[in-house]
């Protein structure tokens, strides 16, 4: 298989898809290539998907870019993945198969297909396939020759008041070609016909308001001069464009919905995808009313098909997501709100997650994967931590099976507005399950442990059958699973918090050993995100190696981020046991600073992997290091991972008097922008934000924390290397590097530069040792296989480089050096 032609399969919205060709540029005006409209599609899902759910979907495909041939497709192709929604349309001649895209992950499979135009019709697919009413009213403003957007938009002002006066609220959206359509919710009552007929009315009446301005006829002969108030979009055979699909035009331009001030404001323009992207992060859905008012048509106040408006809604069977989805606007929240209905994992054993969840009354949130959905409660006191006490459990909603991994913070104004953090999530065995009575289960959980929990409801005890139907109790039973190394009698991890009102509690000092603890790690954001400076804080990133640094009794204790001793090759770093006022331990960046006083990686590399006195004290005479300290986990016998970021950094400043090689930076003040640009001023390696209100999220990656590089950096495992020639002749000349994947090491490039011939002879110490005879990876060009020397994969480096090639290869990477606080498992592909 050829460079170009190279798949990399991913994982979307749960379901596997491969990408192919993703650097090929299917824009040649702006350079935007097939990946960058994959990622697009990804991105815009939330808003667009509401638009499009239910409709069959007409798609117009540039396989070779938008100066080839555009192929325009109908029906749904055998190459599809059986997991794409379809139904079937008889026409007078043949059967049209159409997909449909009500999740993310057939928008993705789309834009691989280089389906760049997504059209689809103003009425829906009922529940088994019938044609529902339309449940929109679209005009479509096409300008003739001589005119464009400024009397598009002369035109949509004069239709906005016909339309009003008809009881009908317009909503804008420029096209993303020339013009723009009008969009207009509708109750679902009228037929197709019937809409079709009032569109040509309302176009006929405006032709006559302005007459030498609009065109309501399909002659094209007299387009010219004039805006043709296309109003054929309504006929039941005919499409739209979809909002928020891009266009095959010279640019990558999006049929964007718009507000009526900037309509008819001075130099109105077509967007393009990336400043779509940004007004939806700040604004939402501008067209959302349309979209809500439209997914409730045909249906009663309950959410359930109306089958006085439906013709096959008798046939039809709840979707158990529909109670959640009608609580929630996918535009306004971050929490998943998947447009389909839910489906049944075929395969692996159930899950479960207990959320804990800070809204108007602070509660945990148990959650367990039954039947395709989340089977949800809420806890008020939590889940109970011995069989003497039942606790209330309060039935809820069924969520979607993505809510499992959601954290984030849902707005105030919105449904369950709070922060929601993870407490604990694993996987469960079923024991016994009756819907509406009775549930036990044995979970097996990364915090809370090993435990079995039963959940009863209170009717018939003690309640009486007018008792609230929500109602349950949960409790732990009398017969537990026998205790896993390292946990408490009842199931949870040695020292470790439990769910409880409390945010804080008191431990022994030594409760917890130092290699139990996990720091939390970062999310890498895409782009430079919007963060609101009252929600979040912003820190300097440090290029140096990760510590967890543990005070016990005078002493300083130094573990890396996979639990690795660094104590011995820090010495000078005791000096924090005299400056924490109290035992604990506490979360920073080991650094060596160069003579400009910045962190500096590379010669931090003196430094890492010395063991013997005398190499670490000759090492430490030369280069010096401090311990930039940001974070707190415990002080004085206080857990305070459960506290927000704000009173951990408030506690940290309490506690710890810097000075000498110990620093606690303070965070930047100002927003964001403000913080990068100082990050690049004083040359350092980007910014960390952190959500004021989150949790210390220990040992996992979290979205409440996000970090932003001025340059792109990859982990990655050596697998090999390459002789070298010329001044490099018997040594090594090129690092050939992995990252980890579905199928085992996946081969991501070589690196020859970066290094002085002190760095590869050092390497080369390191890397004869692990020789092998076969290669590690699962895919090596031949070329670069070609006199390779293979090593086992158990050393993780770190390299910058420009960007991933189409082929998943790093361009032009440089080394940076090892990184002997991480696990070939620990690496992961930046993107």
């Amino acid at each position: 298989m050829s460079p170009v032609a190279k798949r990399r399969t991913v994982l979307v919205g749960g379901r596997t898809i491969s990408l192919s060709n993703t650097d090929k540029v299917l824009y040649p005006e702006t350079g935007t290539t097939k990946g960058r409209v994959i990622e697009y599609y990804e991105r815009v899902a939330p808003w667009m998907i509401p638009h499009v759910k239910d409709r069959p979907v007409t798609r117009k495909r540039w396989a070779n870019g938008v100066d080839g041939k555009v192929f325009f497709e109908k029906n749904l192709p055998d190459s599809a993945p059986d997991w794409v929604r379809h139904h079937t349309i008889a026409h007078k001649e043949h059967d049209t198969e159409y997909p449909i895209v009500d999740d993310v992950a057939t928008l993705v499979w789309m834009a691989q297909q280089a389906a760049l135009e997504l059209h689809v019709p103003q009425w829906r697919f009922g529940p088994r396939g019938g044609h529902q009413n339309p449940d929109r009213l679209v005009l479509d403003l096409d300008p003739g020759d001589g005119v464009g957007l400024p009397e598009c938009v002369e035109v949509a002002v004069a239709a906005r008041e016909v339309l009003q006066g008809m009881g009908l609220d317009p909503y804008p959206v420029t096209s993303g070609s020339k013009g723009i359509h009008l969009y207009a919710a509708l109750d679902g009552r009228a037929t197709t016909a019937q809409v079709s007929e009032v569109a040509h009315e309302l176009a006929r009446a405006l032709e006559q308001d302005l007459p030498d301005l609009i065109l309501s006829s399909m002659s094209r002969a007299e387009r010219a001069g004039k805006v043709f108030v296309d109003w054929s979009q309504n006929n039941g055979n005919k499409t739209t464009i979809a909002p928020y699909s891009l266009r095959g035009r010279d640019r990558p331009t999006v049929a964007a919905p718009r507000t009526w001030d900037e309509l008819t404001q001075r130099g109105l323009a077509q967007l393009t995808l990336d400043e779509v992207l940004d007004r939806l992060e700040a604004r939402g859905d501008l067209l959302h009313p349309v979209a809500s008012a439209s997914l409730s048509v045909g249906r009663d106040d309950a959410g359930h098909w109306d089958s006085d408006r439906t013709a096959d809604a008798n046939q039809a069977s709840e979707d158990r997501l529909s109670a959640y989805r009608a609580k929630r606007d996918a535009a306004r929240t971050p929490e998943p709100v998947p447009a389909g209905p839910p489906t049944v994992r075929q395969d692996g054993v159930p899950t479960f997650v207990i959320q804990e969840h800070h809204a108007t009354r602070d509660h945990y949130d148990f959650r367990l994967e039954h039947d395709g959905v989340l089977v949800s409660w809420a806890l008020p006191k939590g889940e109970p931590t011995g069989p003497g006490k039942n606790h209330l459990a309060v039935q809820t909603e069924d969520h979607p099976l993505e809510y499992g991994s959601f954290e984030g913070t849902i707005p105030q104004a919105e449904y369950g507005g709070g922060t929601v953090t993870i407490w604990d999530d694993g996987t469960y065995e079923l024991e016994k399950w009756r819907d509406g009575e009775e549930v036990i289960v044995t979970l097996h959980g990364r915090t809370g442990g090993a435990r079995r929990l039963a959940l009863l409801h209170t009717r018939g005890r003690g309640r009486g059958r007018d008792g609230d139907e929500k109602n349950w109790l949960i409790h732990r039973t009398k017969d537990q699973p026998d205790r896993e190394p390292g946990r408490a009698a009842d199931g949870s991890p040695a020292g470790s918090d439990r769910p409880s009102r409390s945010t804080v509690r008191a431990t022994s000092p030594s409760s917890e050993r130092p290699e139990e603890r996990r720091t939390m790690q970062a999310s890498l954001a895409k782009g430079e995100p919007r963060l609101d400076p009252a929600e979040w804080a912003f820190e300097l990133k440090w290029d140096g190696v990760r510590a967890l640094a543990t005070v016990r009794d005078g002493r300083v204790t130094l573990r890396s981020r996979n639990g690795n001793d660094l104590t011995a090759q820090y010495p000078e770093l005791q000096e924090l046991a005299q400056r924490a006022g109290v035992d604990g331990v506490y979360d920073g960046e080991i650094v060596a600073l160069d003579d400009r006083g910045r962190p500096s990686f590379q010669l931090l590399q003196n430094r890492m992997g010395l063991t013997k006195a005398r190499e670490v004290d000759a090492a430490r005479a030369a280069t010096p290091v401090r311990l930039l300290l940001f974070d707190v986990l415990e002080a004085d016998g206080h857990e305070l991972t459960r506290h927000g970021y704000t009173a951990r950094r408030q506690a940290l400043a309490t506690v710890v008097d810097p000075g000498g090689v110990i620093e606690v930076p303070d965070a930047v003040a100002g927003d964001f922008a403000t913080a990068l640009a100082e990050s690049a001023r004083r040359g350092l390696e980007g910014v960390v934000a952190k959500k004021r209100a989150a949790k210390y999220a220990e040992g996992r990656r979290s979205e409440a924390w996000l970090k932003v590089k001025h340059h792109a950096t990859q982990e990655v495992v050596v697998g090999g290397w390459r002789p070298g020639s010329g001044r490099r002749a018997g040594g090594i000349g090129s690092l050939l590097l992995g990252v980890p994947g579905a199928e085992g090491l996946e081969y991501v490039g070589k690196v020859g530069t970066g290094f002085s011939d002190r760095d590869l002879d050092a390497v080369l110490a390191v890397l004869e040792p692990l020789g092998r005879e076969t290669s590690p990876f699962v895919d090596v060009p031949r070329a670069d296989a070609r006199d390779a020397h293979w090593v086992r994969p158990s050393r993780v480096g770190e390299v910058r480089f420009a960007e991933w090639t189409v082929d998943g290869r790093l361009r032009q990477p440089s080394w940076r050096g090892w990184r002997d606080d991480k696990q070939p498992e620990d690496v992961v592909r930046e993107t």
